[in-house]
């Protein structure tokens, strides 16, 4: 459970200011690197993945199906692992009921479990153990499942027998660089999480830069297009468990009708799910963001006066991105002619 290979790639990219605004992943530096200085007694690292794509999918074009949710620009495209229930929730509990297994079959034992919730190198961990290898995007790739699961880990004080690393599979692909709408991966195996779609959508707390707002389409919270263009993806397994199905309001939803959500609404329809993390606020940002794009693209009066009821919201945050988005229609490609017939 050596890390330390892993340290120099680690504060490089924490060098060249790739974390953005994520300061925990600094703040926690090398003992991200080094799990028995983050939990004193650890000897080996117990990892699992857990599927997520959602119970209903066709299977033979999930990948089809979901890009072309971008060809429908007034629809708001919410991340395919975002639609249920917060797989934080559901993988703590699993990984714990495994924790309670084990000590039932060895005796008491110390542990930890961590489901992307403290400073663990969770894709490095998940490689080195077996579970698959890492693509260009970064993410964990494996042959029989792509890369649509979630990871997870439990620390332990008791030495377990090694599992061997997978070899890569990527070769000479570069679909996943290529298809990347604000180009965030940098180079293979490298992303600049400041120019990523899921980062600004989600991790980012304040204005979105000018410069990736037209990229961003109609992707209103994450962004799944480096996996939806993965070959490994067709492999993509379905969840076994009905907490990923999709929840009515979330996918395929309009965005004029998801920007009149109030707090309450908001709250209430993102219950138990990872979308309420980012707030109201937040929301209104990126869904502002996605009907200025549609204005760019027609003059949809449907979406003018979403966007004008907004106009002199409470947040700055929301009245500059509704401004910004009101501003799109100027750059319309409409044109517009008037008869003179008499």
């Amino acid at each position: 459970m050596d890390l330390s290979a892993a340290e120099d790639g680690l504060m490089q990219w924490l060098a060249q200011g790739f974390h953005g605004e994520m300061h925990y992943m600094a703040a926690h530096g090398t003992r991200r690197a080094r799990p028995a200085e983050l939990v004193p007694g650890t000897v080996s690292v117990i990892t699992a993945r857990m599927d997520y794509l959602p119970r209903g999918k066709a299977m033979e074009a999930w990948q089809e199906a979901e890009l072309s949710r971008l060809a429908r620009p007034g629809e708001g495209i919410v991340s395919v692992y975002a639609r249920g229930r917060d797989y934080h929730k559901v993988l703590r509990a699993r990984l714990q009921k495994l924790s309670d297994r084990i000590a039932e079959a060895v005796g008491p034992f110390g542990h930890r479990v961590f489901t992307d919730s403290a400073p663990v190198l969770e894709a490095e961990l998940a490689s080195r153990s077996g579970q698959g290898w890492r693509g260009k995007h970064t993410l964990v790739l494996n042959r029989e499942a792509g890369s649509m699961f979630f990871l997870g880990e439990i620390y332990v004080d008791m030495p377990l027998p090694e599992s061997a690393p997978v070899t890569a599979h990527c070769g000479s692909c570069s679909a996943c660089i290529d298809i990347c709408p604000t180009q965030a991966i940098v180079a293979p195996h490298r992303v600049d999480a400041r120019r990523c779609i899921s980062y600004l959508t989600i991790e980012h707390g304040g204005p979105i830069p000018l410069e990736f707002r037209a990229a961003m389409g109609n992707r209103i919270y994450g962004c799944d297009d480096c996996q939806l263009a993965c070959p490994w993806n067709k492999f993509a397994q379905v969840s076994r468990l009905p907490d990923f199905d999709e929840r009515a309001g979330l996918s395929g939803q309009q965005l004029v009708h998801l920007f009149a959500w109030d707090e309450a609404t908001f709250l209430r329809m993102t219950e138990g799910g990872p979308i309420r993390r980012i707030g109201h606020e937040r929301w209104l940002r990126n869904v502002a963001v996605a009907l200025g794009n549609v204005l760019r693209l027609s003059e949809d009066e449907g979406v003018r006066a979403a966007l004008q009821s907004r106009a002199e919201d409470a947040s700055p945050l929301v009245r500059e991105h509704v401004a910004w988005a009101l501003a799109q229609a100027a750059s319309s490609p409409v044109s517009r002619s008037v008869s003179t017939s008499p």
